[in-house]
C-alpha cells in the first residue's frame, strides 16, 4: 500500500459503524474482494496513529466471541478526513490511469 492509504482505508471501514481491529481488517478484505490484506503489524499503529490526531476514539466492549476488545469508532473530524483524503485519492487515481492509458 501506499503511505498514508492505509489509514485512509482504515477511516473508510469506521464510516459506517464501530469495529474492533479484527473487524476492521476483515471490512478492508471484504470491501477490496480480498485483494487487500491488512496485517495486524501495520493496522494497530495506524488505529493509535489515528487516534492520537482525533480521527478515531476508542472504548473497551465484549466481541461477537465473549472476548474484551478495544471499539473504534470515526469522529466528526474524521470524517471530515476521510472524505477529504477520499476525493483527493479519486484525483490521484485519476491522473495515474490517464497516464497509463495515454502512454
Amino acid at each position: 500500500l501506499l503511505q498514508g492509504t492505509l489509514d485512509m482505508l482504515a477511516l473508510r471501514a469506521l464510516r459506517d459503524e464501530s469495529r474492533h481491529g479484527w473487524g476492521i481488517q476483515q471490512r478492508i478484505n471484504q470491501i477490496s474482494n480480498n485483494l487487500l490484506s491488512i496485517n495486524q503489524g501495520s493496522l494497530y499503529p495506524a488505529l493509535i496513529r489515528l487516534e492520537k490526531k482525533g480521527y478515531i476514539k476508542s472504548d473497551w466492549g465484549t466481541s461477537e466471541n465473549g472476548r474484551r476488545a478495544k471499539y473504534y469508532r470515526l469522529t466528526k473530524k474524521g470524517r471530515v478526513q476521510m472524505e477529504t483524503e477520499a476525493a483527493l485519492w479519486h484525483e490521484f487515481s485519476a491522473a495515474i490511469n490517464l497516464i497509463l492509458e495515454t502512454l
